[in-house]
């Protein structure tokens, strides 16, 4: 099992790269969910006002990012409008099959 600490995740959160550190962020939160993280893949898509981050998962592993009633992913898209904002940035977060 991989050990997740909450330094990795302020470093994640405190990085200055761009979008680099939200593709970073997204794929940390979503390895620290599934029971399959080496099948964890973050996509950039550069979009007209805002970058689209795709997440997939293993198809076993799609219901712990979702979480019940879409809660896990809500605040996973919470997490990355807060850290997009204080980057000056506009960011989405769609989870593919």
């Amino acid at each position: 099992m991989v050990e997740y600490s909450s330094a990795k995740l302020r470093q994640c959160l405190d990085a200055s790269g761009g979008e680099a550190m939200l593709k970073d962020l997204v794929e940390y939160l979503a390895k620290a969910l599934v029971d399959n993280p080496e099948e964890v893949n973050v996509t950039e898509v550069e979009g007209e006002s805002a970058t689209i981050l795709e997440l997939s998962v293993a198809k076993t592993d799609l219901g712990k990012v979702i979480g019940r009633q879409g809660k896990t992913a809500r605040a996973m898209r919470t997490i990355l409008g807060a850290s997009s904002a204080k980057l000056g940035k506009k960011s989405i977060l769609e989870i593919v099959e």
